[in-house]
């Protein structure tokens, strides 16, 4: 590969005028990804050879460009190859084990118009924001069915779901279960360390989407409009020490590629400027949903496994998530290859679990309706136990 991928970072401390810069541990991701040209990315996938994939296929430690290789389309005939390493690794670093978790629906008010999700603010569905006795409800619905770890979530309306709203809920929840991660809008650094000091353990962030192009295209009014602060927003919550940080595009907004190799070099930079933080990757896929999007850029499942196993060959250490948006036969497949965290049982409406409620309020159509005990038992006829919570990774 003659083009070798790689973010702008300056490495000295002295400019040639004598004043000091930020070192490449210094910057934020932002800083460097605003001296990348998009176009760029799609160079090396275009690149790729034979060659190339048997390298990447043979090494230990994969660079960018031998994960630009494994996502490439030549890379398609050696999947086989890569679902065997692939579940090897996994077996090596994580054991037999899956986690399981549910989402937790605090809120679906939002401030946002994306073109993408049921919860944007121009969506004619039912607002509702949990009041403490729902949420204590929800907790108590959730516990009955078994679950220890749980992500909640909201829209994005910082004056509804802000940092108090947020705080509350967390006391309320810490003592019922081991495990609380947080899928909110993006904090500043001081209010990710009121609730890391509150228990929450671990930050799931998607960027959407790293096309500047197409994060203007489908962020349309709102604070998510500012892509600089939302690059930012893992910075923030690793230096309010936050033990994990989950990262992921939505797919289907642009090319899955070129998108995923820059996932990757964020990826990267986090990983040298925390190198103490646990990290992790989703693969949300588009799904129907109110308002939905017309002629999302399709990824087919075949596409989809590809993807999976390429970041688990790029990184063994990494956690891998797979949600209810996928169907059950897809994530019964890939679940012995790479997945380590699965939801069940989600329901993407506030107040869903307690209630019989009518879905009119839900952000998106799950497509794994299973209960977590047929989920348990499918995976036990895989050889794998599905747990409730992670001590390992938070002990």
């Amino acid at each position: 590969m003659s083009q070798s991928i790689q973010i702008s970072t300056k490495k000295s401390n002295e400019s040639s005028t004598g004043k000091r810069t930020q070192t490449s541990t210094e910057l934020n991701f932002a800083n460097g990804w605003s001296q990348q040209r998009w176009d760029d990315l799609a160079t090396p996938l275009k690149q790729v050879d034979d060659a190339a994939v048997q390298r990447a296929l043979q090494k230990d430690r994969l660079s960018i460009d031998d994960f630009a290789a494994l996502i490439s389309p030549q890379a398609q005939p050696y999947l086989e190859q890569m679902a065997e390493k692939a579940q090897r690794l996994t077996r090596q670093r994580f054991g037999h084990v899956i986690q399981s978790y549910a989402p937790l629906y605090l809120s679906n008010v939002c401030s946002n118009w994306c073109s993408y999700c049921g919860f944007s603010i121009h969506n004619k569905l039912r607002r509702k924001t949990l009041d403490n006795n729902e949420i204590d409800a929800e907790a108590e619905a959730l516990k009955k069915r078994g679950f220890d770890s749980v992500l909640l979530v909201t829209g994005e309306a910082e004056k509804t779901v802000g940092i108090d709203y947020l705080s509350n809920a967390v006391k309320r929840l810490k003592p019922k279960f081991s495990q609380l991660a947080i899928e909110v809008q993006p904090l500043t650094t001081e209010e990710y360390g009121v609730l890391r000091k509150q228990g929450v353990e671990s930050l799931s962030l998607y960027q959407e989407t790293y096309n500047p192009a197409s994060y203007a295209e489908h962020h349309r009014h709102g604070k998510k409009q500012d892509m600089v602060y939302r690059l930012n927003a893992p910075e923030r919550a690793a230096d309010a020490d936050f033990l994990k940080i989950n990262l992921g595009i939505l797919i289907g907004l642009t090319d899955w590629r070129q998108d995923s190799l820059a996932c990757a070099l964020h990826l990267r930079h986090l990983q040298k400027k925390y190198w103490t933080a646990r990290f992790g990757m989703s693969f949300p896929r588009l799904r129907p949903c109110a308002g939905e999007l017309e002629n999302p850029l399709h990824i087919s499942d075949r596409e989809l496994l590809q993807l999976i196993l390429a970041w688990r060959l790029f990184d063994a250490e990494l956690d891998l998530g797979l949600s209810t948006r996928e169907a059950p036969e897809f994530r019964n497949g890939i679940a012995r290859l790479g997945i380590t965290s699965m939801s069940a049982e989600s329901i993407t409406q506030p107040g869903g679990y307690a209630e019989d409620a009518a879905t009119a309020l839900e952000q998106f159509e799950v497509s794994d309706e299973r209960k977590l005990d047929d989920i348990k038992a499918n995976l036990e006829q895989q050889g794998l136990m599905l747990i409730a919570t992670d001590s390992h990774y938070f002990s």
